[in-house]
């Protein structure tokens, strides 16, 4: 067997109110898939790619509804791991009519948060052409920080190209210095760099988009992109930079996985060997569809409806223009 590209990380169980307001005033949920690296996964799946995504969740009822639910979506889960001693993490996720939701976790201690080194599936990782990475692995335990060091590791000694999102999430950390040290480690060894403009700030004090995106080419880092949110996006490579601009939304449903969104724009593009600015478009339309869906995968677009939808944007454009 053979993979596109390869990911691993920490899926949970949500659980979205159904009605509008504070978590604490909710009373019923829906049910679905979540988590930073899956959503990447699915996006990929969606679009054609074979994909991987190694992981631990529990042996319990929603460790089986994760792998389930990625089954549906052609996601190969085969180097999944099961664990009774641990269980699947879960959050609680608030409906907003505009703004970010309200997100509570219940993750401390779960399963995946016990993957170490030993964990590491050599050969199943190296039968990928690609790596995706996320922030919130290395913040997750001392384990699963040793766990996504030496996945990179591998990878780049086996010649693989790595995408990494920092996907900072505070509350994960156990401190600040820790996570902006771990996270510059990574990203010096990656090929393709996607922070926001937010997280470029805090991770090397700079301001401007060029800026943030210097320090890290002068590092090695082949591409980096930065997310300016609804104003699109900028690239910057040793050769070349510049702006492409975002999508019209609408209406913004939900903020949540619209940065992986973006990933699964920048990989595909990327893969199917798209001129740079091209993938940044793409990342920007992926982007754009993911917030104006409810769930965090909902708005993930099979080939034909991306189609679909940057060729509306185009003559939408056109219009206006």
């Amino acid at each position: 067997m053979s993979l596109d590209v390869m990911t691993f990380g920490e899926s949970m169980a949500m659980f979205y109110a159904n009605e509008a307001g504070g978590l604490h005033e909710a009373s019923s949920f829906s049910k679905a898939l979540a988590g930073a690296e899956t959503n990447v996964a699915v996006g990929l799946s969606r679009l054609g790619f074979r994909v991987g995504w190694m992981s631990k969740v529990g042996a319990d009822s929603l460790g089986t509804f994760i792998l389930n639910e990625l089954k549906k979506e052609g996601v190969d889960i085969s180097e999944v791991k099961r664990t009774a001693d641990r269980q699947t993490g879960i959050l609680l996720k608030s409906k907003v009519e505009s703004g970010d939701p309200d997100v509570t976790y219940y993750r401390s201690g779960s399963a995946a948060s016990t993957m170490s080194i030993d964990d590491y599936p050599a050969e199943y990782f190296k039968q990928a052409k690609h790596m995706h990475v996320t922030g919130i692995p290395p913040a997750l335990s001392r384990e699963m920080r040793g766990f996504a060091r030496h996945a990179v590791h591998q990878m780049k000694k086996d010649g693989k190209t790595i995408s990494f999102d920092p996907n900072l999430r505070f509350q994960l950390w156990p401190d600040q210095q820790t996570m902006v040290h771990t996270i510059n480690e990574i990203a010096a060894q990656a090929d393709w760099f996607l922070p926001g403009i937010n997280e470029g700030k805090l991770l090397t004090g700079c301001n401007s988009p060029e800026d943030i995106a210097k320090h890290y080419v002068m590092q090695g880092v082949k591409v980096i992109v930065i997310k300016l949110g609804k104003e699109g996006a900028y690239y910057r490579t040793s050769e070349k930079e510049g702006y492409v601009p975002g999508y019209q939304v609408e209406k913004v449903v939900d903020t949540v996985g619209a940065g992986d969104g973006f990933a699964v724009g920048m990989i595909s593009g990327l893969l199917d060997g798209l001129p740079l600015e091209e993938a940044v478009q793409r990342a920007n339309a992926i982007g754009a569809l993911a917030v104006m869906a409810p769930g965090d995968m909902d708005g993930l677009p099979s080939r034909d409806q991306l189609k679909a939808f940057m060729a509306g944007e185009k003559n939408n454009q056109k219009i206006g223009g």
